[in-house]
């Protein structure tokens, strides 16, 4: 098979389109001819020797992908999927190729009234966005959530889904045009981050109930002062850096929690876990219209450099997809 190797860390110039052996499905996985893959921050970090693969996971990047089932590996048996089955996957890795092993827990089905392809932009943010805004951040009916990066795959997907839930929704973007786009999917409160004060429009708002973000220790205090009281911040990545500083004694007299997770690196199981709860909490939201992949361009598998660049300025809104 072909598939985007990386030849070195580097710019991504290094990402080279290459033949490959064929993957061979393991114990409890299946093997996915790939239709399309999407764009990741995380790809940009691995391709640049900061964000190496889990161990046992394949070294090409791409943590999610759309595709056919090709072949059942051992052990699973009984898991009500089939040979020539449409599906999208949650990756550890290797969803930049033609072909991809998946534990068979981490597979969902093509929701009704998306398209192959498109399927492709689904499963790593929904995931990630299920599992820390539900499972680890409680949000209900009625909370305020603030969004960082509001116009990325993960931000798109993220005001849709927390709108469906009934909470009132906060972005961060860096361009009138994403903020915009940010408003059309449902986001109230819309916060230019280049020229206000996110965490001072917070209190004038009443405070957030839930901050997930990107950015990391650089936007710790301010997202601490975005909180209402019994707030919680969830990091899910590091964009502006590992620390920062944090005034305790708001954090104590406001009961506030910090939490901090990732989702690739997570075993098996747990993936499982977070993939069943997408499956029977999210995809009825994307099969009734009340979610919808947000798209910003599709580009050629073997034009990953092309793509790489487009994430790394910034220039996009929603998913960038890689299709065969």
């Amino acid at each position: 098979m072909h598939a985007i190797r990386i030849t070195e860390p580097g710019g991504p110039e290094v990402l080279a389109w290459s033949q490959v052996p064929d993957p061979v499905p393991g114990e409890g996985e299946v093997l996915v001819e790939v239709a399309a893959t999407a764009v990741n921050r995380a790809d940009v970090a691995q391709r640049q020797g900061a964000y190496p693969p889990p161990p046992g996971a394949s070294e090409y990047p791409g943590l999610e992908c759309s595709g056919t089932v090709l072949e059942l590996g051992p052990g699973t048996g009984g898991s009500g999927w089939a040979v020539g089955d449409r599906v999208c996957a949650l990756l550890s890795g290797g969803g930049y190729a033609e072909k991809v092993a998946v534990p068979v827990g981490q597979l969902l089905p093509v929701p009704a009234g998306v398209g192959l392809a498109e399927a492709a932009a689904l499963p790593e943010v929904a995931c990630t966005v299920w599992s820390n805004l539900v499972m680890v951040g409680g949000l209900g009916r009625g909370d305020t959530v603030l969004l960082h990066g509001g116009g990325s795959g993960i931000g798109t997907f993220a005001v849709q889904f927390a709108r469906a839930l009934g909470a009132r929704v906060a972005v961060t973007a860096g361009s009138a045009e994403k903020l915009a786009a940010c408003r059309e999917l449902g986001a109230e409160i819309t916060i230019d981050y280049r020229t206000e004060d996110f965490a001072a429009r917070m209190r004038e708002a009443g405070g957030a109930d839930l901050v997930l973000d990107i950015i990391g220790g650089s936007y710790l205090d301010a997202n601490l002062r975005s909180l209402a009281t019994g707030g919680r911040l969830v990091i899910i990545g590091l964009m502006g850096g590992r620390s920062g500083e944090a005034d305790l004694g708001r954090m104590l007299a406001k009961r506030l929690s910090v939490h901090a997770t990732t989702l690739r690196a997570r075993p098996p199981a747990e993936k499982s876990a977070i993939v069943a709860g997408v499956l029977e909490q999210v995809w009825p939201l994307v099969e009734q219209g009340a979610i919808r992949p947000v798209v910003d361009r599709v580009l050629p598998m073997r034009n990953a450099a092309e793509a790489h660049d487009v994430m790394e300025s910034s220039a996009h809104t929603g998913k960038i997809l890689l299709t065969r």
